[in-house]
């Protein structure tokens, strides 16, 4: 990562709203710490918490400290982070609150210029309050004021549109950051690096020999007490609308003109513009139940967690078909696979190559891919046919393999929070979301998501630990995607 590229000397002051909750303390407060300690911030900074909770700044620090890591030795900067660390306590509705943050955050700013970012970890539903008493009462004089917004962007097509319209009527486009924070993930940001800076990938990124691509999500949990917030949502718009489908676009799109971010953005919209809105033909939902033979949490189903609505039908399992309608997807699947309370915790795009044609191995070979596991264990792998060691002429199915904790054994990986707060720092806006791309985005989903809810369409059960849906097996082999399960990557052991 970068240090602050300019207005280093001048006075920067981190707004964190909604500093009592769960974000903050877990993600936020680490990530500042972690970028402060590393010396990437500007040298004149000042960190200052708000949210409705009365509280102290040293309880805010006691409740950051078991997500916090103090390497040995930096006690002392651990201690300075605090020390310019503030916190008010105020309503997120009333602008006489916001005056008071205001001539917190003034009596700081005793240099000419002075910038201001606003952080907003608070729910969606505040967002507009707050944004309004920012603009109205916050507003940096002589220096920018920049504005971080968490997910969810509205909740369909019309919430989204009136977010933007909101937001677009207080700050400029270049203020607004919308962060996802898988944009900031390390597999994530080389994909643009495999794509553009390899020739060997060139020629094949194309459906005469892609057969289909598969974008997976997987969480071994389930909603773990919070199923509340989790049944307004489901997996389709907490992880599909979002994370996978830009994961796709940076799949899809066409090489930009440049890495400048507006270049590189351009290109994802133009991609999403050219994907037809889902069909009950193209989607599978699953919600998952007890598993009997499972241990504590496996053997309860969503329906079991005292928060969720005994009749909900909110999936917590999906599978969608997206095609991409130009020369070069034409006819190439990208599925989009998502779901809680599964076998194993995985990210990965598995894009599957077309059989060879002309077989002469009786069946035996498979076919190949090329996976990029963006978590846990980030790896570039492609699987391919080999002939067995010995006197046999058999085949077997390996790997060649770019594994990051084997091959950058020393390198530090910046958690995805860490790069984008610092982009944001810097003004650097290619790794957040543009207002365009939420339109589409809500573009394709939204009539799904309403058909859905609105026919009550009762999601398909599948055991807590499974693979999800039996039936879901069958969807995939519908989308020109075959699994022999004869094969499983397998993490090498670092060498001695």
């Amino acid at each position: 990562m970068e240090a602050i590229k300019t207005d280093s000397n001048h006075l920067h002051t981190f707004v964190l709203l909604g500093a009592s909750g769960d974000l903050a303390k877990k993600k936020i407060y680490p990530t500042v710490w972690n970028l402060y300690r590393s010396n990437l911030l500007p040298i004149s900074i000042k960190f200052i918490g708000y949210a409705r909770t009365k509280q102290s700044i040293l309880e805010v620090k006691e409740k950051c400290k078991k997500y916090i890591t103090v390497p040995k030795g930096e006690e002392r900067k651990y201690e300075e982070f605090w020390a310019a660390n503030e916190y008010l306590a105020g309503s997120y509705d009333q602008k006489a609150d916001y005056e008071k943050l205001n001539q917190e955050i003034s009596k700081f700013e005793t240099e000419l210029v002075a910038n201001r970012i606003f952080y907003l970890a608070v729910p969606p539903a505040v967002f507009e309050d707050v944004t309004v008493n920012i603009k109205n009462a916050c507003t940096a004089t002589k220096g920018y004021t920049r504005v971080i917004i968490e997910k969810p962007f509205g909740r369909d097509d019309v919430t989204a549109a009136k977010l933007g319209n909101h937001l677009a009527g207080l700050f400029d486009e270049e203020h607004i950051y919308r962060i996802d924070h898988y944009l900031g993930k390390e597999m994530v940001l080389n994909l643009m690096t495999l794509r553009f800076a390899n020739q060997i990938f060139s020629p094949i990124w194309n459906n005469d020999i892609i057969a289909s691509v598969i974008i997976s999500f997987k969480e071994p949990f389930g909603t773990e007490g919070r199923g509340g917030y989790f049944d307004d949502i489901g997996i389709i718009r907490d992880v599909m609308q979002n994370h996978l489908l830009q994961i796709l676009s940076l799949i899809a799109m066409e090489k930009p003109v440049t890495l400048k971010a507006n270049d590189i953005r351009k290109e994802k919209v133009k991609v999403l513009r050219h994907i037809k809105p889902i069909t009950m033909d193209d989607i599978l939902i699953g919600q998952y139940v007890g598993n009997p033979d499972g241990q504590g949490e496996e053997k309860l189903g969503y329906l079991d967690d005292p928060t969720v609505p005994k009749d909900s039908i909110t999936p917590t399992y999906a599978v969608a078909g997206l095609w991409v309608n130009n020369a070069r997807w034409q006819g190439v699947p990208f599925v989009l696979r998502a779901g809680k309370a599964l076998n194993e915790r995985k990210a990965e795009v598995r894009i599957q190559f077309h059989d060879m044609p002309g077989d002469i191995f009786d069946g035996e070979a498979k076919r190949n891919e090329l996976v990029l596991r963006v978590q846990p264990g980030e790896a570039v792998y492609t699987k391919i046919m080999s002939k067995s060691p010995g006197m046999m002429f058999d085949l077997v199915e390996t790997e060649l393999d770019l594994t990051y904790s084997t091959r950058y054994k020393d390198a530090k990986y910046p958690d995805a929070y860490e790069r984008l707060v610092l982009d944001v720092f810097n003004g650097n806006q290619t790794h957040f979301v543009l207002d365009d791309e939420v339109k589409e985005a809500w573009r394709i989903f939204t009539p799904i998501l309403n058909q859905l809810e609105g026919q009550k369409v009762k999601p398909l059960p599948y055991k807590f630990g499974s693979r999800g849906p039996p039936e879901s097996d069958a969807k995939l082999a519908q989308y020109n995607f075959k699994y022999s399960g004869s094969y499983k990557w397998e993490k090498p052991s670092p060498s001695k």
